[in-house]
Formats: structure tokens, sequence, C-alpha cells
């Protein structure tokens, strides 16, 4: 059972940003910026190309809807996305507010409080439509 699919039960606690049946989106807790958001498939899979072209199709969709939401509640000039997979063994979609190329390079860290986390977490969940 990997970490994601702990938050996804409630095993480990997460600042939820949105959710539906099939997908979850919490922001990251060692994030890239303020605002870094992970989108995850609630079915554990290892890699994003054995979904199913309508899972993968879907979790795009949802990760748009997300990601315009951090349009509008982070300050960025756009909001990045990565998929990379190497970390943690269940599908994730990285969409990060960025300036600059830097921003999605996975190096520099930002940290945020507890009460940061939440308010942010509630503000970007108030800019879903």
């Amino acid at each position: 059972m990997s970490i994601f699919t702990k938050i996804i039960t409630g095993e480990i606690p997460s600042y939820k940003v949105a959710e539906n049946d099939d997908f979850v989106a919490f922001l990251d807790i060692n994030p890239n910026a303020k605002g870094h958001t992970l989108v995850v498939p609630k079915k554990e899979e290892n890699k994003i190309f054995d979904l199913s072209k309508e899972a993968y199709a879907s979790l795009m969709d949802f990760s748009y809807d997300v990601a315009k939401a951090i349009e509008i509640a982070v300050p960025c000039k756009r909001v990045g996305m990565s998929v990379i997979g190497l970390e943690v063994p269940h599908v994730h979609v990285h969409l990060i507010p960025i300036n600059i190329m830097a921003d999605m390079q996975f190096v520099q860290k930002v940290s945020l409080t507890h009460e940061e986390f939440v308010g942010l977490a509630a503000k970007i969940a108030s800019k879903l439509g």
C-alpha cells in the first residue's frame, strides 16, 4: 500500500484541495512552491501509462480543473505539470505554480506552517468551479 493510498483512506492526514469518486488532489507537504498540489487516482496504479485511456483522460480532466483553481488562488505566471512517478509507486500528477523554469526542478523547496497549508488548501478549493 502506497503512502498515497494511506492518504486516500485517511490513515495519513493531508491538506485536500479537491476530491471525487476517482481522484483526490492535496497539497504536497514538501512543495517546490506554495500551492504545489498532487493529483492522485484513488485506485492504486504504479505507472501513468498503465492506466486505461479513459482513466488517463479523466485524470487529466480532473487535473485541469485543479490547475485552473491553483492559477486563480496562487500568484504565478503559470501552473506547470510534471509526472515522474519514481518516488512513490502510485500515479500522481504534480501541479506546481511557477514563475521561472527552476521552480519545476524539485531542488528548491518551500516551508509552510500547518495554518498556511490549511488556508492555502481552502483557498484553492474555493476556486474550483
